[in-house]
C-alpha cells in the first residue's frame, strides 16, 4: 500500500507520508521566518504538544522506582511531596522561557538573558537547599504536609538532592530559548523524547539491579534530565550561532518583565492545593478527593498543551490591526484536544481506564465519566487563553499577564468557597471553579490590554531574525521589508 500509485488508498498514504515529513523534518528559513499560515502554526504547535504530553509520563515511570523502596507506596508518596516543594519554587522561574522569547533575540540581548538565567537559578536553588533541611524542612514536610518522620526525612533528601535537576532545568532554559525563536520546536521535542526513553529504560533496569526506593528514583530522573539537556544544547548550537548582532534589553528589564510571569506561576502551581481544600470540606470528602486527582490527573497534561498556545501566539504575532486568525486556530486546536478527555467520558475506554486502571468503585464511575466529558470543553477556553497571553507578552505587557494570573487566583478560590457554602457536591466544586478562573483570566488581560500602554510592542523574535537575514543577503530589499 505505500507503494501504490495512482489509487485512493495510495494518494492518501503518500500524502500521509508528505505531512509527516513535512512536520517533523527541520524548518527551511521561510517556514522558520514566515508570517501566520494554519499549515506553519500547526508545524510549530505539534511537537510542543507532543512534549507537553511526553514530559507528563516522566514522573510516573521513575514513580515506580520509588514505590519499590523499603517503605512501599508510602516512601512513593514522600518522594512526591518533596518534588511538589520543589517544583513550586522552580514555578518562580517559569516565566524565564517567555522572557527569553521576547529579548533574546539578539547577541546582547541573548548575554543578558543568561545572565538573568543563572541569577534568578541561584538564587532559587539555594532557597530550595534551605527549605529542604533543618527546621524549614520540618515544617514543611512534618506539619505542612503531616509526614511521619521517616517520611519526611525522605521527602527532604528529595528535595535537597532535588537541586542538581532543578539546576538542569533552569540551564535549559537558555538552548529552548534559542530553539523556540529559531521555531525549531521539532528538535526540542525529540530531546525530550529521548529522556522520556532514558526513565523509562531506568524504571525497568533500576529495579532488576536492586536500585529502588526515593533516592534511585531521584537519580533516575535527574540522569534523564541531564540527558534531555545535552541534548538540547546539541541541537541549539546551529542556532545559537545565527543569532544577529544587535542592540539588546538589559537585564533589570528583563527581570521587571520576569517577575509578574514567575510569581503568576507560583500563583497556578498552589491553585490544585486551593481546590482540594474546599473540595475536602464537601460531603464525602474523601470520595470527591479522588475524583477531583483521577480525572484532573488526564484533564491537566491536557490543558498543559493548550497554554503552549502562548508559545505559538509568540512567534505568530498579529500582523494587522484585527488579526484574529490565530484566534481560529486556537479554538480548532482547543476542540481537538479536548477529544481526549471526551474519549474517556464513554462507558467503554472510560470504563476500563476510571474502573480498571484507577479503581474508582462502581457507584462513582459515573460521575468520573460525567467530570471527564465536562472537561472536554476548558481546552478550547485554556488554548484561548494562553493566545491571549502570548500576545500580551509580545507586546511587553507582563502586567496583564500578571493580571489574568490573579484574577484566575480570586475567582478560583471565590468560587469554590461560593460553591460550598451552597452546599455543592465536591465535584461541583472543582468543575465549576475550573472553569470559572481561566475565563476570568482571559477577561481581566484583554481589559488590561486595551488600556493606554507607553510600551511600543516589539517584533517578533522571528520576523526580526528573518529582517537582519535578508539584510545580509540583500541590503536594499531589506530596507523596504523592514519598514512594512
Amino acid at each position: 500500500m505505500f507503494f501504490c500509485r495512482g489509487t485512493h488508498e495510495g494518494d492518501l498514504v503518500l500524502r500521509l507520508q508528505t505531512e509527516l515529513w513535512y512536520n517533523f523534518a527541520p524548518m527551511d528559513n521561510e517556514d522558520r521566518y514566515g508570517g501566520y499560515t494554519p499549515r506553519r502554526a500547526t508545524r510549530f504547535y505539534v511537537p510542543l504538544l507532543l512534549q507537553a504530553f511526553s514530559q507528563s509520563l516522566t514522573y510516573p515511570l521513575v514513580g515506580a522506582i520509588a514505590s519499590r523502596g523499603t517503605y512501599g507506596v508510602d516512601e512513593l508518596t514522600a518522594f512526591t511531596q518533596g518534588q511538589i516543594a520543589m517544583f513550586f519554587i522552580g514555578a518562580i522561574g517559569g516565566g524565564l522561557i517567555t522572557t527569553g522569547m521576547v529579548f533574546a533575540r539578539t547577541v546582547a540581548g541573548m548575554a543578558a538573558f543568561r545572565r538573568l538565567n543563572a541569577l534568578m537559578m541561584v538564587a532559587l536553588l539555594s532557597v530550595q537547599a534551605a527549605c529542604a533541611v533543618g527546621p524549614m524542612g520540618d515544617w514543611i514536610f512534618c506539619h505542612l504536609f503531616n509526614l511521619p518522620r521517616h517520611l519526611a526525612d525522605i521527602a527532604s533528601r528529595t528535595m535537597l538532592f532535588g537541586v542538581v535537576m532543578q539546576g538542569f532545568f533552569f540551564v535549559r532554559n537558555v538552548p529552548l530559548v534559542a530553539l523556540f525563536n529559531a521555531r525549531a520546536s521539532t528538535e526540542a521535542n525529540w530531546a525530550t523524547f529521548v529522556r522520556i526513553i532514558a526513565a523509562f529504560l531506568c524504571s525497568i533496569a533500576f529495579p532488576r539491579l536492586g536500585w529502588t526506593g526515593a533516592d534511585w528514583a531521584l537519580a533516575a530522573l535527574t540522569g534523564s534530565v541531564f540527558i534531555e539537556l545535552a541534548l538540547s544544547w546539541l541541537f541549539a548550537r546551529r542556532y545559537m550561532r545565527e543569532i544577529p548582532e544587535g542592540e539588546g534589553v538589559p537585564l533589570g528589564r528583563q527581570f521587571a518583565f520576569t517577575m509578574p510571569l514567575s510569581l503568576g506561576s507560583a500563583l497556578l502551581a498552589f491553585s490544585p492545593v486551593i481546590i482540594a481544600l474546599f473540595v475536602g470540606r464537601s460531603a464525602n470528602a474523601t470520595d470527591m478527593l479522588g475524583l477531583h486527582y483521577v480525572t484532573l490527573g488526564i484533564a491537566n497534561p491536557v490543558s498543559f498543551a493548550a497554554l503552549r498556545m502562548q508559545t505559538v501566539a509568540i512567534q505568530f504575532p498579529p500582523e494587522y490591526q484585527g488579526d484574529r486568525r490565530l484566534l481560529g486556530f486556537a479554538v480548532v486546536a482547543g476542540l481537538l484536544l479536548g477529544l481526549v478527555p471526551f474519549a474517556l467520558s464513554l462507558p467503554g475506554p472510560g470504563g476500563w481506564y476510571y474502573g480498571t486502571v484507577q479503581n474508582i468503585p462502581p457507584h462513582l464511575l459515573g460521575t468520573a465519566l460525567l467530570m471527564s466529558g465536562l472537561y472536554s470543553f476548558i481546552e478550547v477556553i485554556h488554548a484561548i487563553r494562553g493566545r491571549i497571553e502570548g500576545i500580551a507578552a509580545w507586546r511587553n505587557r507582563p502586567n496583564s499577564v500578571m493580571a489574568g494570573q490573579i484574577a484566575y487566583f480570586v475567582t478560583l478560590t471565590a468560587v469554590a468557597a461560593g460553591l460550598l457554602a451552597l452546599g455543592a457536591p465536591g465535584w461541583v466544586i472543582a468543575i465549576g471553579a475550573i472553569y470559572a478562573a481561566p475565563v476570568a483570566t482571559i477577561a481581566a488581560v484583554y481589559i488590561t490590554l486595551a488600556l493606554p500602554d507607553s510600551t511600543p510592542r516589539s517584533e517578533s523574535s522571528a520576523r526580526r531574525a528573518w529582517s537582519i537575514h535578508q539584510s545580509r543577503r540583500h541590503p536594499a530589499s531589506a530596507q523596504g521589508h523592514s519598514q512594512t
